[in-house]
């Protein structure tokens, strides 16, 4: 670490943005604080292929303390942040998994980047019902009940039973959605279709549910249009333009533009819509005296500053930036986005110890890209727009590059190309506890709607102990 009188940087939140911020002020005279509720960085685009048994955890996460290993000058610290103390500059914290944290620590400049969660539109109760992949531990507890779903399907004694089992929903046409269909239906025609003998997973239904009136919006049409087709060849059925209005453990009930409700049954949902910001966005609003928009967003100032605080900069999904005009602009919920804030926070630092000032941050966009199935894929690439095989390449070497670790990005080369030769997925591990397999299936047993409350809150805290285990 630098003297004690170095400036201090606490950064909170070890995703893309966060990481970002630390890495680029490493040779910066500051001493930089990294504190995440986990002890990784998580490489969130990729947690899709661990829920399906495309990838192991430990190919997408990567240690935080072995990233910054040889930076002198950065600490990592296993905490939660609980509040901030503006007037003196303190981040309050509180232990995380019975690991000791201090109460708090002083900065001069705090940086946060708490990134984002899935929103229930309002209706919390339907993540009880609805799986979704936006950390680790929830991946792991997805790729259970989707291979449980086939295991259960084998088991049934009747057809109509078996078809329920073999029914999968996937909620929200973004890229995770789309990517995560596509990789169900990929899993059912390709590499379970003769590992079983009573059920035969070909049969199965995907039925991806979106309220727009196309897959993947952000897209052009013409790639939103092939990415549709490119679902339908494998076994996907799109629902365009149907809302949500219901979950339970039996499925889905949909309306449309008619208004006219329709139920889709199915034993297997992921929750792939809308997100909300971190909770970290409102505390900071409070300090402010500012007010979040209706996904939680915090609006910061053109440089990611508080308003009233130029020592707090906020970025990644949890803000949106003031613009020119005074409006907030949101930015795109991706991983570029958090990058290019992260890489700005850090120059903004380096230049208020210069005294120094920098322009207002300004987002490059390099592009969209998302993958269907197996080499298929659709690519907007600064006005270049690629479908199939030579997309589906791009998307490989993309993310490829931006897997954190020379040994991830080894490993996970290594799993696509056997995979992609063998037409098989090495991790279709079980990892859930018997509690829930015994919960899953009573109602099946018993005729009833969903998991008891006991048996699905055993459930939710052992999963989350396996998640951390097999993670380890």
């Amino acid at each position: 670490m630098q003297t004690a009188s170095a400036h201090r940087v606490v950064v909170v939140g070890g995703g893309f943005g966060g990481l970002q911020a630390a890495h680029h002020l490493r040779s910066a005279p500051v001493e930089v604080t990294l504190v995440d509720r986990r002890n990784f960085h998580l490489f969130q685009p990729l947690t899709y292929q661990v829920a399906t048994g495309a990838l192991s955890p430990g190919e997408i996460a990567y240690p935080l303390r072995a990233i910054f290993k040889r930076a002198a000058n950065v600490r990592v610290l296993m905490a939660d942040a609980r509040a901030v103390d503006a007037r003196e500059r303190r981040l309050e914290l509180c232990p995380v998994g019975g690991v000791p944290a201090p109460p708090s620590i002083p900065y001069d400049t705090l940086i946060v980047a708490g990134g984002s969660r899935y929103s229930y539109f309002g209706n919390d109760q339907w993540g009880g019902f609805a799986h979704e992949v936006k950390s680790l531990e929830s991946a792991l507890v997805t790729r259970s009940a989707i291979l449980s779903a086939f295991e259960a399907a084998e088991m049934a004694p009747d057809p109509e039973l078996r078809a329920s089992w073999l029914s999968f929903v996937v909620v929200g046409a973004g890229p995770t959605g789309v990517e995560m269909a596509g990789q169900i239906a990929e899993l059912a025609q390709d590499s379970l279709r003769r590992d079983f003998r009573s059920a035969d997973p070909t049969t199965g239904r995907i039925v991806l549910v979106e309220a727009g009136e196309r897959v993947l919006s952000s897209f052009p049409p013409s790639l939103s249009e092939r990415a549709q087709r490119s679902l339908e060849r494998i076994g996907v059925t799109p629902m365009l333009s149907r809302t949500v209005v219901d979950v339970d453990a039996r499925g889905v009930t949909v309306r449309g533009p008619d208004g006219a409700t329709e139920r889709v049954a199915a034993r297997t949902i992921v929750w792939a819509a809308g997100v909300t910001a971190s909770p970290l966005a409102g505390m900071l609003a409070s300090l402010a005296g500012a007010q979040t928009d209706r996904s939680g967003r915090l609006t910061v100032e053109p440089d990611l500053s508080l308003e009233g605080h130029p020592e707090i900069l906020a970025l990644g999904d949890m803000v949106a930036v003031r613009g020119a005009d005074g409006e907030p602009v949101v930015y795109p919920g991706v991983a570029p986005v958090a990058m290019q804030q992260g890489r700005y926070a850090a120059r903004l630092v380096r230049a208020r110890l210069k005294g120094e000032q920098i322009g207002p941050f300004r987002y490059k966009d390099k592009g969209n890209l998302a993958t269907i199935g197996r080499a298929s894929a659709v690519a907007d690439i600064r006005g270049i727009r690629l479908s199939g095989l030579l997309a589906w390449l791009a998307w490989l070497v993309v993310h490829l590059w931006y897997l954190v670790g020379f040994a991830n990005r080894l490993f996970v080369f290594i799993r696509w190309a056997v995979s992609f030769i063998t037409h098989g997925r090495g991790a279709r591990v079980i990892t859930v506890p018997e509690a829930y397999a015994e919960a899953s299936t009573a109602p099946a047993r018993r005729g009833e709607a969903g998991l008891e409350d006991a048996a699905a809150s055993r459930f939710e805290s052992e999963a989350a102990k396996n998640a951390a285990a097999a993670d380890g």
